[in-house]
């Protein structure tokens, strides 16, 4: 068999070679200069299977093929639902100071796709021994809802935990006048280890650099029945993740973007007071921001109210100054990443991850039409069941019949609003289905996705690469 060098994967180990190399259907191996007893070879050929036991042993000798805390540094996550991704993400980050977050799934991810823990991490790695990538890059264990979730993400050697206390946080607005007084009647101040007179006195003045914070007793006791057992189960994460981890370093994430209502400014003040005073050491909170984060398009809402709010976000941020504001659902949400760069001053984390897999999707839309279409089909007929999960608005019947377009414009549709999201939302269902001949053709038509991918992710990154201004310079 014929294997063709991927010449970017060459590195060295004590004095001996080491790299990947490529078959005619696009798999990959690794291959030595002499025999490494230490790895589990299928040949004589010094040719080694990309199994788990050679990604364990190969961090065990290459420092940078382990991920790392990335602390205050400008961050993207790149969550790749195929396995196959990362190379192409590490292109669109070459040059740039952005630090990448390669390997990122959630929980609900990893059940979609049959996945674990392990495997993403050795995935994402693999990508970054091919590209020889040796600067920083972090593992984000996504939505992170229990201690039992967290636990296996840690056994796999993840740095980056993402809380997600959703469930914990009550929609106030959805509550009849009774059951509001009720709750605001009936605080339970222990939940927080304060009482009712340190928690007013907490929050009655207010930072000179914050004066456009406001907040009456009713405020302050809203806040805290509203995100109270939200901190409270991020303080319980926290404290098992910090006995697991020890003098290890590691991100910290606070996400509360997945809720009905939006993050108030006060709100914000209050989660990050709390969540100080609790010493809790995070370092990065995603609120939930005014207007539409739908998955796989723009941002939905009016621009200057969205700056108009973020610029107070910010300001919360800066006021803090030991953590990043972190965009949830970002991908393709262009018309907000400069304002978030520029007034967080860089200091900020995007994680994207679905529109990789559309960008996937393009590449089979053009090299594989009818593959394309079964899974298009499949996708419309799930999508009523699989964007329950999801915040979503596509109408499938704005859609055309796939039938009655030619094979050339298929990959228009991942242009498309409806039905990006229709795609978007049942890649598990897809890959249950297809994944095999998926993962085939994008195997053979490797160089083109990669250059797809890169150039696709490139537009995320544009906004958040740090220019000096020219008196800086």
């Amino acid at each position: 068999m014929k294997y063709s060098l991927i010449n970017t994967s060459v590195t060295t180990i004590d004095s001996q070679k080491i790299w990947m190399i490529r078959d005619a259907e696009g798999n990959r191996y690794l291959q030595s200069d002499r025999p490494i007893k230490a790895l589990k070879s299928e040949n004589n050929d010094n040719i080694y299977l990309l199994s788990p036991e050679n990604a364990k042993w190969l961090r065990s000798q290459i420092p940078w093929l382990n991920p790392q805390p990335l602390g205050l540094k400008t961050s993207v996550g790149t969550g790749d639902r195929l396995g196959i991704s990362t190379s192409g993400h590490i292109r669109a980050f070459q040059g740039t100071q952005i630090s990448p977050v390669l390997a990122q799934q959630s929980v609900r991810e990893l059940i979609r796709t049959h996945r674990t823990a392990q495997m993403v991490l050795d995935d994402a790695m693999w990508g970054v021994f091919e590209a020889g990538w040796n600067r920083p890059w972090g593992a984000d264990a996504d939505h992170l809802k229990t201690i039992d979730d967290m636990k296996e993400y840690y056994d796999a050697g993840f740095t980056f935990f993402t809380i997600d206390p959703g469930e914990y946080v009550k929609n106030l607005n959805s509550l009849d006048n009774v059951t509001l007084r009720s709750l605001l009647n009936n605080i339970d101040y222990d939940l927080l280890a304060t009482s009712e007179s340190e928690l007013i006195n907490n929050y009655t003045h207010f930072p000179s650099s914050l004066d456009f914070i406001t907040a009456s007793e009713q405020d302050i006791k809203r806040a805290f029945i509203k995100y109270g057992g939200a901190i409270h189960h991020v303080q319980k994460m926290y404290s098992q993740l910090k006995s697991w981890m020890g003098n290890n370093p590691f991100d910290f994430e606070v996400s509360v973007d997945e809720t009905d209502e939006p993050t108030t400014i006060f709100e914000h003040y209050f989660i990050a007071c709390e969540l100080k005073r609790l010493g809790i050491e995070w370092t990065s909170l995603a609120p939930r921001f005014v207007g539409k984060f739908e998955k796989g398009v723009d941002y939905q809402g009016n621009l200057h109210e969205f700056e108009s709010e973020y610029r107070k976000h910010a300001a919360i941020q800066k006021y803090f100054g030991n953590y990043k504001i972190s965009i949830h659902s970002g991908s393709d949400k262009f018309s907000i990443y400069k304002i978030c760069a520029v007034n967080s001053e860089y200091k900020t984390h995007l994680k994207t991850a679905g529109t990789s897999y559309l960008e996937a999707l393009r590449i089979i839309a053009t090299v594989d039409p009818e593959l394309f279409r079964k899974i298009y089909d499949l996708s419309m007929n799930r999508y009523e069941i699989d964007k329950a999960s999801y915040y979503v608005s596509a109408r499938p019947e704005n859609l055309p019949k796939i039938s009655s377009l030619p094979d050339d414009r298929l990959p228009d549709l991942l242009n498309q609003f409806d039905s990006r999201q229709v795609l978007h939302v049942c890649f598990g269902a897809v890959l249950d289905q297809y994944g095999k001949e998926i993962l085939l053709d994008l195997n053979r038509n490797y160089d083109l996705y990669m250059d797809d991918l890169e150039k696709h992710l490139r537009k995320h990154l544009q906004d958040f690469i740090y220019s000096k201004p020219a008196e800086e310079s």
